[in-house]
């Protein structure tokens, strides 16, 4: 080859080389998290629980311990980060995520290489009057053959960018879960606690009326009582009795619902064994003075932000599709048989090949119709969780202050209610009163009691609700807490899982 011609075939390898180049871009849109008008606007105090310090606002577990200072709780709540079956599938998802962005980053490379062989055996005679021939061969065949599309138009890049977005959701989604789970543990511990003192009240106020009963059933036999006045007396007092199985039916079944939450079956808890007394008076801390800041770093907003970076990516993959594909072929092939004299064949192939969707007949475009559909509405998801964010922090932080307001009155009315039951026996005793008026105040009593409780519950509820609001109750997990020893263990024994299993997981960042 002269010197001319090597010349020609160097500029247009520079040419070809420097239009590739050139040609290297990524198509579709590049993730711009959406802005949520009203946010920078919302700023409420919500109710007075805004205004302490910024390090008072807590995302994490320590809250559950500052707040409610139950060790029962406590415990519960690590046995369930340890063995709860949905924050188990919610780690597994984060494995499998892991699993997708390696097949996603393997289109960097040649994406075909494949080596095949062949070995065939011939055997024929030669007959019909000629002389025998003996034609039997062994054939062989190998090769080596290899193809890689080049990402010209960032369909592989943009593979890689959504991949990578469903990876830190898959995080953040575990994080979501954690808060869900934190909350349902509390939420379930003082309603088991709070059904306990209930059934205490309703055997105390029980007592109560049978000892009436049991007064009234002397007073009518010995004629000094009516039977209205004992038929109503043993009326109240079984009504009460009849609350109790009820009750009793509600706690076991609070308890056997955190078992579940424990990865347990139903029966008793240990933890719950200690359990008894009055509920916590719960103070909750309060929150920083940016309720906007906290909606954004929830991690079911977080998650939301990042499906949208992952859909967006897609819209590139769809529209790569619209630009020629190019390839970079090789092939090496080596063949031959057990034939005397025969040589051995060789041969090399190498070369670029193009693809091209020309007609489609609306494929390529009604499919990026169809990925910015799904953005779409991967947005209007995120906006909604932001606004729906925003309505349980206030509903909340109004359930805190009134449910606080309500537990001084009746507080008060509860006090009054005893009052009012001592002074009407008294005055039955003395002969002032008849004993409609004992049992209307033992109703009384007993009705406070009730809704003392109920709302202390429902008090503690709303604290509970405000730290689930405001994305409290996680916190970092290593790959060996995501998912237990023994469940890696037969995953290893299953398959080759590299050190994927125990790979740290990444530090939330934006989008």
């Amino acid at each position: 080859m002269n010197t001319a011609r090597k010349k020609r075939i160097a500029e247009w390898a520079v040419l070809v080389a420097a239009l590739a180049l050139s040609a290297c871009v990524t198509v579709g849109p590049d993730f711009q998290e959406p802005d949520v008008a009203w946010l920078s606007e919302w700023q409420t105090d919500l109710y007075g629980q805004v205004g302490k310090p910024e390090e008072q606002a807590r995302t994490d577990l320590r809250f559950w311990t500052q707040i409610f200072n139950e060790p029962a709780l406590n415990e519960l709540v690590e046995t369930a980060r340890r063995e709860n079956p949905t924050l188990r599938i919610a780690g597994l998802r984060i494995l499998e995520s892991r699993a997708l962005l390696g097949i996603a980053g393997s289109g960097r490379y040649p994406q075909l290489q494949q080596v095949s062989g062949a070995v065939a055996r011939v055997d024929q005679n030669q007959s019909g009057g000629q002389p025998a021939q003996d034609l039997s061969f062994t054939s062989y065949q190998a090769g080596y053959d290899i193809g890689w599309e080049l990402d010209f138009w960032g369909r592989f890049r943009r593979s890689i960018e959504s991949a990578n977005a469903a990876y830190f959701a898959s995080v953040t989604s575990q994080q979501d879960v954690q808060v869900l789970l934190s909350a349902q543990v509390a939420d379930l511990y003082f309603a088991y606690r709070t059904t306990q003192l209930r059934i205490d009240v309703a055997e105390r106020n029980a007592a109560i009326q049978k000892r009436s009963f049991e007064i009234t059933e002397n007073l009518f036999e010995a004629g000094q009582e009516s039977e209205l006045d004992l038929q109503q007396a043993k009326t109240q007092y079984l009504a009460t009795l009849a609350t109790i199985p009820d009750l009793q039916a509600t706690l076991v079944r609070f308890r056997n619902a955190l078992a579940a939450l424990l990865g347990r079956t139903p029966g008793e808890l240990p933890e719950l064994a200690s359990v008894k007394g009055e509920l916590p008076a719960i103070e909750p801390l309060a929150i920083e003075g940016i309720p906007a800041q906290l909606l954004l770093r929830r991690p079911d907003i977080r998650t939301a932000a990042w499906q949208i970076a992952a859909q967006s990516a897609q819209i590139g993959v769809a529209k790569s599709d619209y630009f020629p594909a190019i390839t970079l072929l090789g092939s090496i092939g080596w063949s031959a048989n057990s034939l005397d004299g025969s040589p051995d064949t060789r041969s090399l192939l190498v070369g670029p090949a193009l693809t091209w969707n020309v007609f489609d007949f609306g494929r390529i475009r009604n499919n990026v119709r169809l990925q910015d559909a799904r953005l779409q509405q991967s947005i209007e998801v995120f906006q909604n969780s932001v606004l729906q964010a925003a309505r349980e922090i206030d509903d909340a932080a109004i359930s805190i202050v009134k449910t606080g307001e309500q537990q001084g009155i009746l507080d008060d009315a509860l006090t009054a209610a005893e009052r009012s039951l001592e002074l009407a026996n008294s005055l039955y005793q003395e002969g002032y009163a008849d004993f409609e008026r004992v049992l209307d105040a033992q109703r009384a009593l007993f009705a406070q009691e009730e809704q003392q409780l109920l709302n202390q519950g429902a008090h503690i509820s709303a604290i509970v609700a405000l730290y689930r609001s405001i994305g409290g109750g996680w916190s970092d997990m290593t790959a060996e807490q995501i998912v237990p020893e023994p469940v890696r263990d037969t995953m290893r024994n299953r398959t080759n899982w590299g050190d994927l299993l125990e790979a740290p997981l990444p530090t939330e960042a934006n989008p």
